[in-house]
C-alpha cells in the first residue's frame, strides 16, 4: 500500500514538474509581451476545460485541466486588429522578442537546474584517459592513458556527458573475428575470468588477501597483453600468467578455456581521434567493451577506461555549468537530428505521460539511497526536459514557436508581412498534425504501462 501511495505521489509530482517547466515558458512570453506593450488576454496553465480562473487588469489568468501544456494569449496573434496593443501591431523586433522568450527562459531554467546538480558534485570527470579496466577493449586498439578524448563516433567531445553520450549512441557492426586485436581482447578476458572463477569458488576459501594479490597480478598481465604485437606474444603472456596466478594461490586445477575463433564478432567499433602529449591523432577502428546484456539478451557497450578527475573550484563550477548544458543542447539537436534520419522511431520518444514515468522510475531509485539522490535524479531529468522543450519549441515547424518565428523573419527582409488568413490556416494545420502526434504518443506511453 505504502509503495503504491509513494508511486501516486511520485507521478503527481512529476506533473507538477512538468506544468512548472511549461510555466516557465509561457512566462517569457508573458513578461516579454507585457514589457513590450502588447496586451495578453489570458495567461493559462493546462489545456481543455478550464478548472478556476482569475481576472487582474485585462489579464485572466487560468488553470485547466489537461496537463499537458499551457498557453499565453495575446490580443489578435493572428489577425489584424485596430487595437494599437494587439501582437500584429507591435514592432517586429518586439513580436521575435516574444516569441523567442519562452524558448530562452526554458534554457534559462536548464541553466539553472545544472547549476544545483553541478555544485553538489565533489569533483568532475575529465575527457583525458587514466587508466583501463582490466578487460579492456579499448586499450588493445591504441588508446593511452594520458590520451585526451576529441572526438568519438564523429562526435566532438567536450565533456565526460558528450563521451557517455557518444559511446551510448554507437552502433554494432559485425568484424573480423580473426584480428589480433579481438585475440587480445580475448586473452584479457579469460584472465579476468580466472579472478572471477577464484572469488566464486565456494570449495576453496582464498581469502581477501590472496585474490587482491590475484586481482593485481591480472591487471599487470592485461596491461602487457595489451601491448603485445602478435598473438603468439598474447597467448604466451596470458600462460604465464595463469600459472603465476595458481602458484600464487596454491592451486593448479583452473584451466585456461579454449579459444573460439569466429569469423565475424559483435563489436561497438569507431575511430577516436585524441590529444596525445600536444599532438592530435586519429585512431581507426577501436573497440569498446562489447558484452551481451543477461536482461534483454541483446549486445551492450560500456566505457572500459578511467578518466582523471577534475578539482571542484568556483572557477570549475561556473565552467561545468556552462560545459554541461551546452553538452544537453548538443545532445537534443543530435537527437532531432536522428529523429529525421530515422534512426530514432515512435518507441524512443515521449510525452508526459512517459515523462511522469521516466520521473517517477528515477525518483523510486533514489529513494533507495536518501532523498537528496530522489530528488537530484527528478531534477536532473527535469533539466534535460526544460532543455529539450526550448529547443524543440524554436524548430520552424507550424504551430511552433519557431514556425511563427520563421514568418517574422520572412516579413522583416520582404517588409511585408504574411496574410494573416494564410498564416492561421498554416498555424492551424501545424497545430492539428503536432495533436495529433501528441495523442499517439500518450497512446504509446499509457500502452506501454500496462502490465501485458
Amino acid at each position: 500500500m505504502i509503495s503504491v501511495l509513494s508511486g501516486i505521489a511520485l507521478t503527481i509530482l512529476a506533473v507538477l514538474l512538468f506544468e512548472f517547466i511549461i510555466f516557465f515558458h509561457e512566462g517569457g512570453h508573458f513578461i516579454a509581451a507585457k514589457k513590450s506593450g502588447v496586451q495578453v488576454n489570458e495567461f493559462s496553465i493546462g489545456m481543455g476545460p478550464k478548472l478556476f480562473s482569475f481576472q487582474k487588469g485585462e489579464t485572466q489568468y487560468s488553470l485547466r485541466l489537461l496537463p499537458i501544456g499551457g498557453y499565453c494569449a495575446m490580443e489578435a496573434e493572428d489577425e489584424e486588429s485596430t487595437n494599437p496593443r494587439a501582437f500584429t501591431n507591435a514592432k517586429i523586433w518586439k513580436r521575435m522578442i516574444i516569441i523567442i522568450a519562452g524558448a530562452v527562459m526554458n534554457i534559462v531554467l536548464g541553466l539553472i537546474m545544472m547549476f544545483c546538480i553541478v555544485v553538489q558534485s565533489s569533483g568532475f570527470s575529465s575527457t583525458t584517459i587514466s587508466g583501463f579496466s582490466e578487460n579492456s577493449f579499448s586499450a588493445n586498439c591504441g588508446l593511452q592513458a594520458g590520451d585526451t578524448i576529441l572526438k568519438l563516433n564523429n562526435y566532438d567531445i567536450n565533456t565526460s556527458q558528450d563521451l557517455s553520450f557518444a559511446i551510448a549512441t554507437m552502433k554494432c557492426k559485425d568484424v573480423k573475428g580473426n584480428s589480433l586485436e579481438i585475440y587480445k581482447e580475448d586473452c584479457a578476458i579469460n584472465l579476468c575470468q580466472l579472478f572471477i572463477k577464484m572469488n566464486n569458488d565456494k570449495e576453496t576459501d582464498f581469502g581477501e588477501k590472496t585474490l587482491n594479490s590475484v586481482l593485481d597480478l591480472v591487471g599487470e598481465g592485461t596491461v602487457k597483453i595489451n601491448s603485445a604485437t602478435s598473438k603468439k606474444q598474447a597467448k604466451t603472456i596470458l600462460d604465464s600468467y595463469y600459472s603465476k596466478i595458481q602458484t600464487l594461490a596454491g592451486v593448479n586445477n583452473y584451466m585456461e578455456p579454449e579459444f573460439k575463433t569466429d569469423n565475424t564478432r559483435k563489436r561497438f567499433r569507431t575511430d577516436v581521434t585524441v590529444d596525445r602529449n600536444g599532438e592530435v591523432l586519429t585512431i581507426k577502428d577501436v573497440d569498446f567493451y562489447t558484452y551481451l546484456n543477461s536482461e534483454t539478451n541483446e549486445v551492450a557497450v560500456s566505457i572500459d577506461f578511467y578518466v582523471e578527475e577534475i578539482e571542484k573550484n568556483f572557477a570549475t563550477v561556473i565552467q561545468q555549468t556552462g560545459l554541461q548544458t551546452v553538452s544537453v543542447v548538443r545532445m537534443v539537436w543530435t537527437s532531432l537530428a536522428g529523429l529525421v534520419k530515422g534512426e530514432f522511431g515512435l518507441n524512443d520518444m515521449s510525452g508526459p505521460v512517459g515523462v511522469a514515468s521516466v520521473i517517477t522510475q528515477v525518483a523510486s531509485a533514489g529513494l533507495e539511497s536518501g532523498f537528496l539522490d530522489a530528488f537530484n535524479n527528478i531534477l536532473y531529468v527535469m533539466m534535460l526536459i526544460s532543455i529539450n522543450l526550448g529547443i524543440v519549441n524554436m524548430l520552424p515547424f507550424p504551430a511552433l514557436d519557431g514556425g511563427r518565428f520563421l514568418f517574422l523573419l520572412i516579413e522583416g527582409i520582404f517588409k511585408k508581412p504574411i496574410p494573416r488568413k494564410v498564416e492561421s490556416i498554416v498555424n492551424g494545420v501545424g497545430l492539428v498534425i503536432l495533436l495529433i502526434f501528441m495523442l499517439l504518443i500518450t497512446v504509446k506511453d499509457v500502452w506501454q504501462l500496462l502490465p501485458f
